[in-house]
């Protein structure tokens, strides 16, 4: 197999094709084996190339070629023997059903299995679990419980009871279990590495950005752990123990890893570990590591400033109202900045041998200006109600902006000093990177970029449902993650997948669009007969199997 570029005729655009060489007669014909997309420019060009190589390469390791290929189905017309005809006569005979003895026995879901369980064998997770002869239902486990976690989200009860109910797929609860017992720190590793291959495959090695956030995933119980511990919790689960996740992603959403920590860990304090298991683990050399400016410590700046020995680069959020006060001064000299468009303009400053964007946003100071007042006026309802001035004060946010008057009366009022200091921050943000060659546009770039990571975690926490962790064990806990993880990588890639060879659909759209790919078991009384229904298919799905290599059944089946 080997991948074709066709120009379309009397258009700009070119296909993306994985083509196969096969001879008849002596003479080398060619047929297309999958149609991967349509290049409107050289960019897009570059990424159908990346696409289908690694579908390429997905089908050589597999040794298998789609369901069909485009332009080599078998003719109807072809001559058939007479053994054969009669074999089809009589198979033909058997659709000869009187439908007052047709019976509807179930119904089933089986777009989900069918696509995102041929990406999950492309991807290589049905290799995670070694010994196939003996953990055959090990790994039929570990991916009925993946692709439940994206068709419907539930716990593992739940989940092999919505199985059985809507999917015709019988799996045991202990089953499940054995199966997260065998995900241990070995198989949990070659998990990491498979996503990352991935990722690395589908976009032809080229991963130069890596964005990186953490986020905290609390427990339906008030048992601590080594593992499971309070902490700062950002669902307001504040008397429940947790745990941290570290997500790291491309710039197109994909995942490189992750990494896990005890609940009491701070957010910054995750940083700089998993960079440097990224870095011995997953052999990344020059890529820009992104980060909010939750990771921008003293104790990470100094780590960073190790790595960057080691040839690392970082775009990180600085806080720039915890800088030396001259250059504070100069920050907030609006003269000194420079317009990039109607909304944003940027200054560069250098702080400690770094390079210090400051920018200022017309639209963020007009938000900032609007927050700060709402927050103010609730402070000012619940002074009027309020007979405990002392309750009312604290550093933590609007109520900085208040402050005790009076010797004796001990008056409670707003410092308007201290509202007008906050409001010349308004719009401003700080980025500070370490590799001052980067152009001011290019850091502003991947820094706005970070909305990847938090709809990363959107999906994982919403769509996916990580969260809350019922599972006690230590052990338990990693196996969940694990094929959360698994069902996140899924969700990307084929949402990546459909984005460059059909059209750009949320995660949220592709599984319904699936979830309604359905067969009805139907029974002839009269015969015993079972026969399979396709239901319509919807456009979506069907552009999907498309794309996927495969055939969707659409005719009556008998069983």
């Amino acid at each position: 197999m080997f991948i074709r570029v066709k120009k379309s005729p009397n258009t700009s655009k070119r296909a993306v094709q994985i083509v196969e060489s096969y001879r008849i007669d002596g003479k080398v014909r060619q047929r297309i084996v999958q149609h991967v997309g349509m290049a409107q420019d050289d960019e897009e060009l570059a990424r159908l190339r990346a696409l289908a190589e690694s579908i390429k390469k997905a089908l050589e390791e597999k040794g298998t070629l789609p369901l069909y290929a485009e332009g080599s189905m078998p003719s109807d017309s072809s001559a058939a023997s007479a053994d054969e005809q009669s074999r089809q006569q009589e198979k033909r005979s058997a659709y000869d059903v009187n439908l007052r003895n047709i019976v509807e026995e179930k119904r089933r879901i089986v777009g989900i299995h069918d696509v995102y369980g041929k990406l999950y064998d492309d991807l290589g997770f049905d290799r995670i679990i070694g010994n196939p002869a003996r953990n055959r239902g090990s790994i039929e486990a570990l991916k009925e419980m993946v692709l439940a976690r994206i068709a419907r989200p539930r716990s593992k009860r739940g989940s092999v009871e919505d199985l059985m109910r809507h999917f015709d797929v019988q799996i045991s609860l202990k089953r499940v279990y054995d199966m997260m017992d065998k995900l241990d720190d070995k198989a949990i590793e070659r998990i990491k590495q498979r996503a990352w291959q991935a990722t690395r495959t589908l976009l032809n090695d080229k991963v130069d950005v890596i964005y990186f956030d953490a986020t905290t995933l609390y427990f339906e119980c008030f048992e601590e752990d080594e593992l499971r511990q309070t902490g700062y919790s950002k669902d307001g689960k504040f008397n429940q123990p947790q745990v941290v996740l570290a997500l790291m992603v491309t710039k197109e959403g994909l995942p490189v890893g992750y990494e896990l920590f005890e609940g009491s860990t701070f957010d910054g304090h995750t940083l700089i570990p998993s960079l440097a298991s990224t870095k011995a683990h997953f052999e990344v050399d020059k890529v820009v590591y992104v980060a909010d400016m939750g990771m921008f410590s003293k104790q990470n700046r100094q780590a960073l400033e190790k790595l960057e020995k080691e040839n690392v680069t970082y775009i990180v959020g600085a806080r720039i109202k915890n800088m030396p006060q001259s250059l504070q001064e100069e920050m907030l000299d609006l003269s000194r900045y420079r317009a990039i468009n109607d909304d944003l303009s940027v200054a560069t400053f250098m702080y400690e041998s770094k390079k210090l964007l400051v920018t200022h946003s017309k639209k963020r100071a007009k938000k900032d200006a609007l927050d700060r007042q709402k927050g103010i006026d609730r402070l000012k309802k619940r002074l009027q109600k309020s007979d405990n001035p002392k309750a009312q004060l604290s550093d933590r946010g609007y109520k900085k902006f208040l402050e005790l008057q009076g010797e004796h009366s001990c008056k409670i009022a707003l410092n308007e000093t201290k509202i007008e200091e906050a409001a010349k921050w308004d719009g401003l943000k700080g980025i500070l990177s370490n590799d001052t060659a980067l152009s001011d546009e290019e850091i502003i770039h991947q820094y706005t970029n970070l909305w990847q990571i938090e709809e990363s975690f959107r999906i994982t926490k919403h769509d996916l449902r990580i969260r809350p962790v019922y599972h006690f064990k230590p052990e338990r806990v990693k196996a969940h993650i694990a094929i959360t993880f698994i069902a996140y990588t899924l969700v990307r890639h084929l949402t990546y997948r459909v984005k460059h060879q059909y059209e750009s659909l949320s995660p949220e759209t592709i599984r319904q669009s699936l979830l309604d790919v359905q067969q009805s078991i139907l029974l002839d009384t009269q015969t015993n007969r079972r026969f399979i229904l396709p239901s319509a298919m919807p456009v979506h799905a069907e552009k999907i199997y498309r794309l996927m290599g495969l055939k969707p059944l659409k005719k009556a089946k008998l069983m």
